[in-house]
C-alpha cells in the first residue's frame, strides 16, 4: 500500500521541476544585473534553452551545487529568435509566439517563463469556450452568497495571479478565443491594472501589475480566421514566427531524444534503429515542405507533418517493436504513416499513395535496401 506521505508520481514534471538543478547552478553561474523580478539574467536565460557548447563552471563554490555543469540545448532553433523573444520579456511586453502546429511553440514558451520566473503554470488554454474570467477573475459563489463581493470571495485567474506576483502568465492558443474575450487582455496589457467594479470603495479595487508582469501567447496559423486578433489587441504583442526545424539531422536527433524518452514512459527501452529513425523523418520533411531532399517535388497533404508527430509515430514504433512485435519497426512505419495523413482529409490517402509512387519508389530503383522495403510494404496503404 502507497503511503499518504508519499509524493504520487507525475507522467508530465514542469520545467520548472525537470530543469531545477539547472536553473539554480545558471542563477549562481550569472549574477550580472536582472530585469524587475527576473530570476535569471537575460543571459542565462538563453543559455537555458539554447545550451552552452562546453560545460559551465563557477566562480566560486556553493555548499548545494556543482561546480561545473553542462547545459544542454532544450529548444531546437535560431538562438536569433531566443534572444528576441527574451529582449521582448526583459521590456515587459506581450510575446506572441506563431507557427506551424508542431513547431515546438508551447515548450518555447514554457521555457522562457520558466527562466524568467521560476514557474510555467499560470496558463490559460484558449479554447471556443474560454471565458472572460479566465484572463480575469471569477468568484467563489458559496462565499460571494455569504459574504457579498470581498477580496476572500474573488478567484483570481492565472493573469490575475501572474500581476499580482510579477510573473509571465501563458495563453496557449490564443486565436482559438472568441474576439470578445481576447480583447479583455487590451486593457490589461495597456494599463497594467485590472479593476474590479465590484470592490467599488475598497483598497482591492484595482489591482496593479508588479514589475515583471508579462505575457507570452501562442497561435497555430492553421487557426488564422478562427477568431482572428483584433488590431489593439495586435499592438500590444511582439510577434516571433517559430519555424519547423529546417536541419534533418538535428531534426533527427530531436525525434530520437523525445521519443526515447517517451518510451521509456511506457515503461520499455527504445527499439528503433536509426535507419528507421532516418526514414521516418525523411518522410515527413518531404510531406511536409512538397519536395524531397533529391529536389523530386511532393504533393503535400492538408494535415501539418509536424516534428512533434514524427516523434509520435516514433515513439509508437518502440512501444510496439518493445510489446507486442518482433519483426522490423520499419514493417509499422507505412500503417502509421497513414493514420498521421488522413487524420484531417482522408483524400491525404491518395496524396500518400503518390509519394510512395514517386520518391520511395525512385529511392528503391536506386538500389536502397530499406526504400526497398518501404516499396515493397506499399500495399500496407491500402
Amino acid at each position: 500500500m502507497t503511503s499518504i506521505a508519499e509524493a504520487p508520481a507525475r507522467q508530465v514534471l514542469p520545467a520548472e521541476d525537470r530543469y531545477a538543478a539547472e536553473l539554480a547552478f545558471l542563477a549562481a553561474y550569472d549574477d550580472g544585473p536582472r530585469p524587475p523580478g527576473w530570476k535569471l539574467t537575460p543571459r542565462a536565460v538563453t543559455t537555458f534553452i539554447c545550451g552552452a557548447a562546453e560545460p559551465l563552471r563557477l566562480a566560486r563554490s556553493h555548499e548545494s551545487l556543482p561546480d561545473r555543469m553542462e547545459v544542454a540545448p532544450k529548444f531546437v532553433g535560431e538562438r536569433a529568435l531566443v534572444e528576441r523573444c527574451v529582449v521582448t520579456l526583459a521590456g515587459q511586453r506581450g510575446l506572441l509566439l506563431v507557427g506551424e502546429p508542431g513547431t515546438a511553440k508551447s515548450l518555447l514558451s514554457e521555457l522562457l517563463s520558466t527562466a524568467v520566473c521560476g514557474t510555467s503554470e499560470l496558463t490559460v488554454q484558449g479554447t471556443a469556450g474560454t471565458t472572460e474570467d479566465a484572463f480575469r477573475y471569477g468568484w467563489n459563489y458559496a462565499l460571494l452568497l455569504a459574504q457579498g463581493p470581498t477580496p476572500q470571495a474573488l478567484v483570481a485567474s492565472p493573469v490575475l495571479t501572474a500581476m499580482r506576483a510579477g510573473r509571465v502568465a501563458r495563453v496557449e492558443e490564443i486565436t482559438r478565443c472568441l474576439p470578445e474575450v481576447q480583447d479583455s487582455l487590451v486593457s490589461i496589457l495597456s494599463d497594467r491594472r485590472i479593476s474590479v467594479p465590484e470592490l467599488a470603495g475598497t483598497p482591492d479595487a484595482t489591482i496593479p501589475a508588479r514589475p515583471g508582469f508579462t505575457v507570452i501567447a501562442t497561435a497555430n496559423l492553421r487557426d488564422r480566421g478562427v477568431s482572428e486578433m483584433s488590431a489593439a489587441l495586435k499592438r500590444r504583442f511582439n510577434f516571433e514566427t517559430v519555424e519547423p526545424i529546417s536541419d534533418a539531422d538535428a531534426e533527427t536527433a530531436l525525434v530520437r531524444s523525445q521519443a526515447t524518452a517517451a518510451v521509456h514512459d511506457a515503461g520499455a527501452s527504445f527499439g528503433v534503429d536509426d535507419a528507421v529513425l532516418e526514414a521516418l523523418v525523411t518522410v515527413f520533411r518531404d510531406l511536409r515542405s512538397g519536395r524531397s531532399a533529391e529536389g523530386w517535388d511532393v504533393e503535400r497533404p492538408g494535415t501539418v507533418m509536424s516534428t512533434a508527430e514524427a516523434v509520435q509515430v516514433a515513439a509508437s514504433l518502440g512501444v510496439a517493436k518493445a510489446y507486442l512485435s518482433d519483426g522490423d519497426a520499419l514493417d509499422l512505419v507505412p500503417g502509421h504513416l497513414l493514420g498521421v495523413v488522413r487524420k484531417d482529409d482522408p483524400s491525404d490517402h491518395a496524396r500518400l499513395l503518390g509519394y510512395w509512387d514517386g520518391p520511395v519508389r525512385r529511392r528503391a530503383e536506386d538500389g536502397s535496401a530499406m526504400w526497398r522495403r518501404l516499396w515493397d510494404l506499399r500495399e500496407d496503404l491500402r
